[in-house]
């Protein structure tokens, strides 16, 4: 099959597609690279871009039920999410069009585990202020928090909050998990990890790391209600999605002390909004939603992904049975 169009709108795609475009166009696919100057694209942008391709690799673009309709009345054939976080597609409507969804779980799994634990030692050991003093001339002291022997509560038990119960246990932490499904006695052992309710897992840890997908139904699942459950002065570390957390309920369990700290990596609205009452805050660090920003599993998702979309124009020589289809 020859002439067939691959619009990439992920950046991180875009930013090595040079890598790739000679392969790619030998293969008779011509690469449509719009200019990306946010983070992401808005719907109105993708639907100027979706009518006249057969298959799109995105990043956290907004993909709703008009860009999918507009795409599959013309010659879309599927979408390809780089990563895993599907949620700014519209898995439904694409059911119901008949036009496949895949992304790329457990990709990076070790990648943002190591994140997780990063942030975390950042804002208990106050790392990031530490440094700033010390490049002013001061010589600062900071009494942190001790790992071992403390509960860390993972919500969110796939691949990556797998990796992360991991690497909490080896700081010397008990592990307990929340996860809509119930992981297999034998893999909750081998993980030495209880797994508990959402609600008991905010009430015995000292440290939760959201790790889950964000759903319809788990939105401001950190609400008022749930920061209340959670032990005074534990703190909280979200390397999942930004709208799993109530910004605003966060902010007022910062500034009452309740909760002592967080560690965000993705936030209510990306980038971080100038106007943020979080950016006043001391006891926060933050993160650019770089979960999977390593050299390594950019270009291992990178080829994941054009291989992917290589299947659905007809020119790559996998077995389509073995990527993971989501709609």
């Amino acid at each position: 099959m020859t002439g067939s169009r691959l619009l990439i709108t992920c950046g991180h795609l875009q930013r090595n597609i040079g890598r790739y475009r000679a392969g790619i166009e030998a293969q008779g696919v011509e690469l449509v690279v719009p200019p990306l100057t946010a983070q992401q694209f808005s719907a109105g942008e993708m639907k100027s871009f979706i009518a006249d391709v057969d298959t799109v690799i995105a990043g956290d673009d907004m993909i709703d039920g008009d860009v999918l309709a507009l795409g599959k009345a013309n010659r879309l054939k599927a979408v390809v999410k780089w990563g895993i976080g599907t949620d700014s597609i519209d898995k439904e409507a694409a059911r119901r069009l008949g036009l496949p969804v895949y992304n790329t779980p457990g990709a990076f799994s070790d990648e943002v585990a190591d994140l997780a634990l990063g942030l975390l030692l950042a804002l208990v050991r106050h790392i990031p202020q530490i440094d700033a003093k010390i490049r002013d001339g001061a010589w600062p002291r900071h009494e942190g928090m001790s790992l071992a022997g403390k509960t860390a509560g993972v919500v969110g038990l796939g691949g990556i909050g797998r990796a992360i119960a991991v690497r909490c246990k080896a700081f010397g932490m008990s592990v307990t998990g929340s996860d809509v499904v119930t992981l297999p006695e034998a893999e909750a052992k081998a993980l030495s990890l209880s797994q508990r309710s959402l609600e008991e897992v905010l009430a015995v840890s000292d440290v939760v790391i959201l790790a889950c997908n964000l759903t319809a139904d788990n939105r401001h699942m950190i609400d008022a209600a749930a920061l209340r459950r959670m032990k005074p002065g534990a703190v909280l570390v979200n390397v999942a999605r930004g709208p799993l957390v109530d910004e605003r309920a966060l902010i007022a369990a910062l500034r009452s002390g309740h909760i002592g700290g967080v560690a965000l990596d993705v936030f209510e609205t990306e980038p971080l909004p100038a106007d943020s009452p979080l950016r006043e805050l001391p006891n926060c660090v933050f993160g650019s939603h770089g979960g999977s920003s390593t050299a390594e599993a950019i270009d291992r998702i990178n080829r994941l992904t054009l291989e992917i979309a290589r299947n659905v124009m007809g020119v790559g020589k996998s077995d389509m049975s073995s990527f993971n289809r989501v709609a």
